[in-house]
């Protein structure tokens, strides 16, 4: 009964975690940053890019904007027409602006980024708990399948390719969660 209940646990907080990553929106910048139609216009109908980056900074000055492109000038979105807060980019998948983009990750079919970058993690914890659970408690099976206590041949089976499944999901997590703890422990993003 007590692995049932911690199997069980385990598997509530694993999918409470992967539907929260799955379903929180990332989150666009705000309307401050979208270019007023006035603005827009100027911007669109200046051929010059050192007035269309000079137009843009004289925009972008009441904003709190401090990251600059290599040659110095505000980011901007061309799809999404708005001043690019720090850490925003732009997700070709999602088609919009994200802030604190991380990454889009196809698992979930989510950007990951402000919004459930603290789900997305939880969710790499729990399913790394998870797998380590199952190869906890399926190694005993293991060891009576080698030492020939288990008698049942489809069993074999099963319990050989359960442990084998969850180590190997475990591994990769491991890594997967370090990498992100890494960057969490820095304040970066895999971009």
């Amino acid at each position: 009964v007590a692995y049932l209940v911690v199997f069980h646990i385990l598997f509530v907080l694993f999918v409470w975690t992967y539907w929260k990553s799955v379903f929180t929106l990332p989150i666009q910048p705000g309307k401050k940053f979208h270019m007023s139609y006035a603005d827009q216009e100027r911007y669109e109908s200046e051929e010059r890019p050192e007035v269309q980056r000079q137009i843009l900074a004289e925009i972008a000055r009441k904003l709190p904007v401090y990251t600059r492109t290599g040659n110095g000038g505000i980011r901007f979105c061309d799809r999404c027409q708005l001043i690019k807060p720090d850490r925003c980019h732009h997700c070709s998948v999602c088609a919009m602006c994200v802030l604190k983009m991380d990454h889009h990750c196809p698992w979930v079919n989510n950007c990951i980024g402000f919004s459930n970058y603290k789900f997305f993690l939880l969710f790499l914890a729990y399913s790394l708990l998870y797998c380590l659970y199952i190869a906890a408690t399926v190694f005993k099976y293991f060891i009576k399948y080698w030492t020939g206590e288990l008698t049942n041949g489809r069993s074999k089976f099963h319990i050989l390719f359960l442990l084998f499944v969850a180590v190997m999901f475990f591994v990769s997590l491991m890594f997967l969660f370090g990498y992100h703890c890494w960057l969490v422990s820095r304040n970066r993003s895999t971009l």
